[in-house]
């Protein structure tokens, strides 16, 4: 995952591979999704994969979702209550904590360029991006541990 970031950022800022930059984040991107999703769910049969648990897993994903969201905000504007005025964090940043790698960093970019074109946040919202990443890898390490 590191890698392949690190390779996109290389190919658009050397400025020499403009279309394999553009090709790497539009189509290639585009193409990939769709022979996955497809690969998974050609593998899925319907009768295993509709069920009420799985509306039940989606659900609980998708409340933790938003709570990660809502607390990641919140918890930047209770720690700006402690932090002197010019030393103050976007809590925009705190949205970028969950670990939707990249779109909550881009939804945080892309909220935060809206109200002030001048407000670039995407690299400053990738550290906690991937601090949430390491974070769900290593929860997910312990649940494996208590289940072993």
């Amino acid at each position: 995952l590191l890698g392949m970031l690190f390779f996109g950022n290389l190919l658009r800022e050397c400025g020499v591979t403009n279309r394999l930059a553009k090709t790497a984040s539009n189509a290639l991107t585009d193409i990939v999704t769709i022979l996955l999703g497809m690969t998974v769910g050609a593998s899925t049969q319907a009768s295993e994969f509709l069920t009420i648990d799985t509306i039940f897993i989606f659900a609980l994903g998708f409340m933790a979702f938003i709570i990660a969201s809502a607390s990641g905000v919140l918890f930047v504007k209770l720690f700006n209550l402690v932090l002197p005025k010019g030393k103050k964090l976007n809590p925009l940043i705190g949205n970028a904590g969950v670990s939707a790698v990249p779109m909550s960093a881009r939804i945080s970019n892309n909220l935060g360029l809206e109200y002030d074109p001048s407000n670039y946040l995407l690299m400053h919202a990738m550290g906690p991006n991937v601090a949430g990443v390491i974070g769900s890898a290593v929860a997910a390490g312990v649940l494996l541990g208590f289940l072993a």
